[in-house]
């Protein structure tokens, strides 16, 4: 059962740590765009809070499978 506990814990935290990465790439990547082409700033906007909203999904999904593992054991 310790194991378990260990897996969901090291599960969890490799899906928080893949989530800031991804939104902190999906940030740099729409600042870098807005400041290429600032004409284009509320199409940029809105596509990186639906790809943010996206990877958010994932990283609780992630969680919500570690939480899984441990209350099934």
């Amino acid at each position: 059962m310790d194991l378990a506990y260990m897996g969901a814990a090291l599960g969890a935290g490799l899906g928080v740590i893949g989530a800031g990465l991804g939104i902190g790439l999906l940030g740099a990547s729409a600042m870098e765009g807005i400041a290429r082409q600032p004409e284009a700033v509320a199409d940029i906007r809105t596509n990186m809070i639906i790809a943010a909203a996206l990877i958010e999904g994932v990283a609780l999904l992630a969680e919500i499978i570690c939480v899984l593992v441990v209350v099934t054991k």
